[in-house]
């Protein structure tokens, strides 16, 4: 890691890179930023936002099963119950796509109540509520390691599925006559997005999450003139954003999560001014 962080010094010489924890946060935005980017310029494609929502509030079942069954880190029960709702959401959306939002709704509203009627047993939520804003300073070391090796397979099969991605985005039944499989790609990117979801809740939060999924595609979307331009923009906004938004941060000494958010926000409102003054 020391290599890494003289690299870090050496490309970017500013002063809040000097501390340690600033310089896991400054990566941890480098590695993570162009996956959030990628996966955003589908779930605006597909109009999953209800969707990616629903996914980063399942984290609180997710916790509040893990506390019940006695883990120490509650990572592993957001990871399975994340993956088993987006799956269940997939199937019953692709069964019954007159009612999507309904469904996701349902399901949605059942988790974050389940989950925090399981964390506020005997008064405990508050111990929580650092899941609901997240920490982006707490990254250390080794979840680099872990954001890295989970950002290669996610780049790898993105490869492989993406162009599927974009006919079964543009139409189901265009899709479904090309013998691609709708639903089984519908469920491997459900079960993308939960994992990189459930990855960055604590350092950003459930409150937060899906922005980082929606405003990077959303954007990009504004001035992007062709799928290579669309996605792109939306890696180039969502790394701009995130440092732009962690050196705001240091000066202002907010939260970082929460800035980078505002920083996308005003990236969306200059783009879609500039949207409306082109054409």
């Amino acid at each position: 890691m020391e290599a890494l962080y003289k690299i870090v010094e050496f490309l970017f010489p500013f002063d809040f890179l000097q501390m340690t924890f600033m310089k896991n946060a400054f990566l941890g935005i480098l590695i993570a930023a162009p996956m959030l980017g990628l996966l955003s310029t589908m779930v605006v494609s597909q109009k999953m936002a209800f969707f990616s929502d629903a996914i980063g509030h399942s984290a609180l079942t997710g916790i509040g099963i893990g506390v019940l069954i006695g883990l120490m880190n509650p990572t592993l029960s957001m990871l399975v119950f994340a993956i088993l709702l987006g799956l269940l959401i997939a199937y019953f959306s692709y069964k019954h796509q007159e009612t999507t939002d309904t469904i996701i709704g349902i399901f949605s509203a059942g988790t974050v109540a389940f989950g925090t009627m399981l964390l506020s047993r005997n008064g405990n939520f508050n111990q929580y509520t650092k899941y609901l804003i997240g920490d982006l300073l707490s990254i250390r070391g080794e979840d680099l390691g872990i954001l890295l090796i989970v950002s290669v397979i996610v780049f790898g099969i993105w490869y492989f599925i993406f162009n599927d991605l974009v006919v079964t985005s543009l139409n189901v039944s265009l899709a479904n006559s090309r013998a691609i499989h709708t639903l089984a790609l519908q469920m491997a990117f459900t079960c993308i997005v939960a994992v990189v979801v459930v990855l960055c809740i604590p350092w950003i939060g459930v409150m937060l999450i899906n922005a980082f999924l929606i405003l990077p595609g959303a954007i990009s979307r504004n001035i992007a003139g062709n799928m290579r331009q669309y996605h792109f923009y939306s890696v180039f906004f969502a790394l701009f954003s995130g440092m732009l938004g962690l050196w705001l941060a240091y000066v202002f000494g907010t939260s970082a999560g929460a800035t980078i958010v505002v920083v996308m926000t005003c990236c969306y409102i200059a783009t879609s001014l500039l949207k409306r003054l082109t054409y």
